[in-house]
């Protein structure tokens, strides 16, 4: 069960309820921090002073004050006027992710909602209840406004209570209208109180939620580089010199050391490595502490300020002490655009690479006098093509990388009327660096593949020889689910039973 405080949710704990419906519940400390949020901004309301957000319109109509009475309108109309995206629907992991997140945020205590706001945002986690969402129309400030309203149209009503103003929502697998999602699960839908609607709409959720998932994914696939590093370079009888610990201390990035280190590790006890005789090997083998080392440094910085943004106060404005309402800018999804631009063009790096000795595989005038395309053998090239599609095929990907690594986060258009003139771009930022990762894991896939099919080569060359501790272990996990044909065949399916190994973390890595 994960406990709900508002400053110790962790990004591992997005995943486990996102993606394996761990149950969630409020703690005690995040009950009380409600509750005084709330008597605070009650103490703001009965003062009858006008206050963004609480008693106004919003973003160009902040000067226009709203009567009591209207509260509650203005808060499910905001809901429902800005529920307006478009694209393919987020994935339920998602969603979950960022409700999880949200709920976390509320609880912190500076939104001032009620504590049935997030009561109810946690009865859907744990009832099965997943909003659809699209996936495009936000600019990542005023947060996530167009994808989080999606999510309150299903848990939130009015007086009408209207079916067709409810949303679409998936509950236990089936996809139906949020008011009977709601129903089946035995969840009331909730009238919004002053401020609620804004509480809830405000702030990059959905982009923080997407950068966890991404966060946690891509750290996976930075080890499997290492582990496809150091697999390629038996396969092409590298040298270790560069990896030499010497070399890296000089330098002194953590990353790097860190990478040469893991390859270390993983090539212990090799005979093929330095064998061939060669002095020095291409960038892509005597580089990849370097390049991918770069790419580790860069994921710790992500890390770190994902983290923290799924604890953050996000909305505007913010409830303190002495009941003082400020308003300020902590929806705006700069630090998370930035860090998934960062996340992105560092993942992207790791497959560029890892296409290079792919690449170096299949060609034998740089794969250490294998065969072309790592046929079977050199008289049945031409019959056979071998593996030159698996490159293209990682190429095209680390093309579109190349695309997709482009920053969101430098990229700005003003909205309402130039009241909100610089906006993020984060959730674009999010989602390009979510796809840059999956594009990468099969890339990996794909030298995975490669590098243990050369491996078959060099071996019946060098039947004497021995791979390295680590390398060995994951050579025979690959040939497990794929054992070495001779002929062309069907390479697709294969490559994509070494994805799945990936995609389900089945390669453990054994060099930390």
């Amino acid at each position: 069960m994960i406990e709900l405080d508002g400053s110790n949710l962790t990004i591992n704990e997005v995943v486990n309820v996102a993606r394996y419906r761990q149950p969630v519940t409020l703690a005690e400390a995040g009950y009380q921090h409600i509750k005084e949020g709330r008597k605070r901004l009650d103490e703001i309301i009965s003062r009858g002073e006008p206050v963004y957000g609480i008693n106004t319109g919003f973003g160009v109509f902040a000067d226009q004050r709203i009567p009591a009475k209207d509260l509650a309108q203005l808060n499910r109309n905001l809901v429902l006027s800005h529920a307006v995206g478009t694209g393919d629907p987020l994935t339920e992991e998602v969603v979950r992710a960022a409700m999880v997140v949200r709920a976390n945020t509320l609880t912190k205590g500076y939104s001032g909602v009620r504590v049935e706001v997030v009561e109810t945002l946690i009865d859907m986690l744990n009832r099965q209840v997943t909003p659809v969402v699209p996936s495009q129309g936000s600019l990542g400030s005023s947060g996530d406004l167009c994808p989080l309203s999606h999510l309150a149209l299903v848990f939130t009503t009015d007086d009408e209570d209207r079916e067709e103003d409810s949303g679409m929502a998936w509950y236990i697998g089936e996809k139906m209208t949020g008011r009977r999602a709601m129903q089946l699960a035995g969840i009331r839908r909730i009238h919004l109180g002053a401020k609620e609607g804004l509480a809830i709409n405000n702030g990059a959720t959905f982009s923080a939620a997407i950068a966890a998932l991404a966060v946690d994914k891509a750290e996976y696939m930075i080890e499997i580089a290492d582990i496809a590093t150091a697999l390629s370079l038996e396969a092409m009888v590298g040298c270790s010199s560069a990896f030499d610990p010497r070399i890296q201390l000089v330098r002194g990035h953590e990353g790097q050391i860190t990478v040469a280190r893991k390859v270390m590790c993983y090539i212990e006890g090799s005979t093929l490595v330095d064998s061939f005789g060669r002095i020095q090997d291409a960038y892509s083998l005597r580089c990849a502490p370097q390049v991918q080392g770069a790419a580790r440094d860069t994921f710790g910085f992500v890390r770190k300020t994902v983290q923290t943004e799924v604890n953050a106060a996000i909305d505007n404005p913010l409830i303190f002490e002495n009941s003082q309402a400020l308003s300020g800018g902590n929806f705006h999804g700069e630090p998370i655009g930035m860090a998934m631009d960062f996340l992105g063009i560092a993942i992207a790096e790791v497959a560029a690479i890892s296409e290079r000795r792919v690449f170096r595989l299949v060609d034998s005038r740089l794969n250490g006098g294998l065969p072309t395309m790592l046929v079977d053998h050199q008289e049945a090239a031409g019959l056979n093509s071998g593996l030159m599609m698996p490159q293209y095929t990682a190429a095209s990907l680390v093309l579109e990388n190349q695309t997709l690594a482009t920053p969101d986060s430098v990229r700005s258009l003003p909205t309402s009327a130039e009241q909100e003139d610089h906006n993020a771009n984060s959730m674009t930022a999010a989602r390009h660096a979510q796809q840059i990762i999956e594009n990468t894991t099969h890339v990996l896939a794909i030298e995975l593949y490669t590098a243990a099919r050369a491996i078959d080569l060099r071996l019946r060359r060098n039947p004497n020889a021995s791979l390295g501790i680590g390398t060995r272990a994951v050579y025979e996990q690959i040939r497990e689910v794929v054992p070495y044909q001779a002929g062309d065949a069907w390479w697709g399916p294969e490559i994509q039973k070494v994805r799945d190994l990936l995609d389900n973390r089945s390669i453990s890595p054994a060099c930390l």
